[in-house]
């Protein structure tokens, strides 16, 4: 891909072409990085993946609208903006419930990441599967739809009554994806979310209750026949290379086959604001990666993360 791009783009009198990165999309139902200016590269499943991180990484800033600083950002932080447009971004936010009036209707889900792994959250019904492929949800099914505040209200009440978190850490996502069960398996542990939702008295009075349909991600993702999880990338850093096959996508997170055999996982997160080059051939991979404990099954759901 990224030949592909330099190619299109040309090499400038000062060298490689740089394209500022925006982070993954998951626009149709396929994931593609996304570029300042609004280009989108598809990412395709087995394409090689080399490129190097240049100078400070910068604010890409908030909802359309650049930085005014341009302020330089940590390496390591994965919402990848300074404060002001960190705000800005949340403004009008459904996630952080500062939108109150919005009046297109809304559905509430059961997303399932791994054995004992399941939330219940909320999305526009106009946006599909898509927050759940953002959210890297292996499984889910809708379980009811209508206004805003109701599906709201609905997803705190359910969230005490069956004891799931609204936040699962994205550590925790990744490793179990390398050892998932069988699908049957999996759908059986949202239906049965499913059917204790249900039994919960109240919320069905102000939203649409949906009966129970599995949907799976696994295929989408490219989940099946995962190597072992080596390590996450931590950090990308001035000079730092990335280059590897890319083995899967799920949320933000792209898993790769590294030069040396290592299955890694880059946070796609972790590359908003950082200018980009194309490597060459035989350049090693060479930004930090800290090494992955395979999570074990959450014997109760009753913690946040």
């Amino acid at each position: 891909m990224w030949r592909r791009l330099d190619t299109t783009a040309g090499l400038g009198r000062r060298g490689p072409v740089e394209w500022w990165c925006r982070g993954i999309g998951w626009g149709g139902g396929a994931p593609g990085l996304r570029w300042r200016g609004g280009r989108v590269s598809p990412l395709v499943h087995g394409q090689e993946l080399a490129f190097r991180a240049v100078g400070v990484r910068r604010c890409p800033g908030a909802r359309g609208n650049p930085c005014p600083l341009e302020a330089a950002v940590s390496g390591r932080a994965t919402g990848g903006r300074c404060g002001e447009c960190a705000r800005l971004d949340r403004a009008h936010s459904v996630a952080a419930d500062t939108l109150l009036d919005d009046p297109q209707p809304y559905r509430v889900y059961l997303a399932w990441f791994g054995p004992g792994m399941t939330k219940v959250g909320i999305t526009a019904e106009a946006r599909g599967e898509a927050r759940l492929l953002e959210q890297g949800a292996v499984a889910f099914s809708w379980l009811g739809r209508g206004p805003l505040m109701a599906a709201r209200r609905t997803e705190e009440v359910l969230r005490q009554a069956l004891g799931v978190p609204d936040r699962i850490a994205y550590e925790r996502k990744r490793a179990v994806r390398h050892v998932l069960p069988a699908a049957e398996d999996r759908a059986r542990e949202v239906e049965e979310l499913h059917r204790r939702a249900r039994a919960v008295g109240g919320w069905t009075e102000t939203l649409e209750p949906l009966d129970f349909v599995p949907r799976d991600h696994v295929g989408a993702f490219h989940l099946d026949g995962l190597p072992p999880l080596d390590g996450t990338v931590t950090e990308l850093v001035d000079g730092g290379v990335v280059t590897g096959r890319l083995l899967a996508a799920a949320g933000p997170d792209l898993h790769l086959l590294d030069p040396g055999g290592r299955c890694v996982v880059l946070d796609t997160r972790l590359m908003g604001g950082w200018a980009l080059q194309r490597v060459e051939d035989g350049d090693a991979f060479s930004v930090p990666v800290a090494p992955v404990a395979v999570a074990e099954p959450e014997s109760a759901q009753g913690e946040l993360f």
